[in-house]
């Protein structure tokens, strides 16, 4: 194994100065380092970056800790995540906690022992205040509200606008006996979206109805049968997620259901499988690259010291209308 003596010796240099040059923690001439980089290049050195994470305290990792890793819209996060940490110089570890807090808190313990330089969390755990604030490093948080000083930033997308741009779209489309699969309350998502779906539905003067359902295809099986049971006369539903969209659709298909003329759908996020499925997905658009990227630049900002003033960012959604919804002539 090649040592820093070694790269030192065929440089003709200090070992310090060939840590210097691989650290960048002090000044050194361009004669020396040009020595010490076609030495390294010459020997094949590798550096050992778990010493080198002991003495920065920076591992250049980022820790994206998820409750579920079979989530499509988490993922496609993740990918924007990775992109803009490699960018800069930095690697991302995937953590899937399956929503068990011990499993979260294992998994924010091993970053901080790793010297990770930050951490991008989905969670509804509700000891996750006090999980952070033992952080040494910025974290961020989506589709979650925490106050933990100044260690924390929030990242979501506008999903009180999301839920009344869905509705809105249904009402306008003539629908009139709307469903709302209803997201998990313990997300701020679920909440917010529900919101705007009862304004919306009040300012229309229509009856709010809604099913409780989770984001995954299997629960949204389950919802959906249960609203054709307790709400036959449904001709519009709003979907928790898209890939509960999907799975409303092939039950509907299975009990002989026309989609849109019979029944309209509206999914949720715009993931990538939403406009290749026939026919394509009506649904909202979550800002999934920007929501990955900027959680990656907050906490790039912090640790360049910079302070980011925005601690609760939301961005806006967008309606893309396909060919699961249709207006219906009089």
């Amino acid at each position: 194994m090649v040592k820093i003596s070694d790269v030192a010796r065929l440089a003709g240099v200090s070992p310090a100065t060939v840590s210097r040059v691989l650290n960048g923690t002090a000044g050194v001439s361009p004669e020396r380092r040009e020595k010490v980089s076609r030495a390294i290049d010459e020997t094949g050195f590798k550096p050992n970056e778990v010493a080198r994470s002991l003495y920065k305290k920076s591992s250049r990792i980022i820790g994206y800790i998820i409750p579920s890793i079979l989530n499509i819209f988490i993922n496609e996060i993740g990918r924007a995540i990775e992109d803009e940490a490699f960018r800069n110089g930095y690697k991302v570890i995937l953590c899937n906690t399956d929503e068990s807090p011990q499993k979260e808190a294992d998994y924010i313990n091993m970053l901080i022992s790793m010297n990770a330089d930050g951490i991008i969390i989905v969670s509804n755990n509700d000891g996750l205040e006090a999980e952070i604030s033992m952080c040494p490093f910025p974290v961020v948080v989506f589709d979650q509200k925490v106050n933990a000083e100044h260690l924390v930033a929030c990242v979501q997308s506008d999903n009180y606008q999301g839920g009344r741009l869905a509705a809105e779209h249904l009402l306008k489309c003539g629908c009139r006996h709307i469903v709302q699969m209803r997201g998990p309350q313990k997300y701020i998502s679920g909440v917010e979206r529900f919101h705007g779906y009862c304004d919306a539905c009040a300012e229309h003067l229509a009856e709010p109805r809604f099913m409780d359902c989770g984001y995954d295809f299997e629960e949204g099986i389950d919802c959906t049968e249960r609203i054709m049971h307790d709400f036959p006369d449904t001709d519009g539903i709003l979907a928790s997620s898209d890939l509960t969209a999907l799975s409303a659709y092939k039950v509907l298909l299975g009990i002989g259901k026309h989609i849109p003329e019979d029944v309209m759908l509206v999914g949720y996020d715009d993931i990538r499988l939403s406009a290749l499925t026939t026919p394509e997905l009506t649904t909202i658009a979550q800002p999934m690259e920007s929501i990955g990227r900027l959680s990656v630049r907050i906490i790039l900002d912090r640790i360049s010291g910079k302070q980011h003033l925005q601690l609760n960012s939301v961005l806006p959604v967008e309606l893309k209308i396909r060919q699961t919804t249709m207006v219906k002539k009089n």
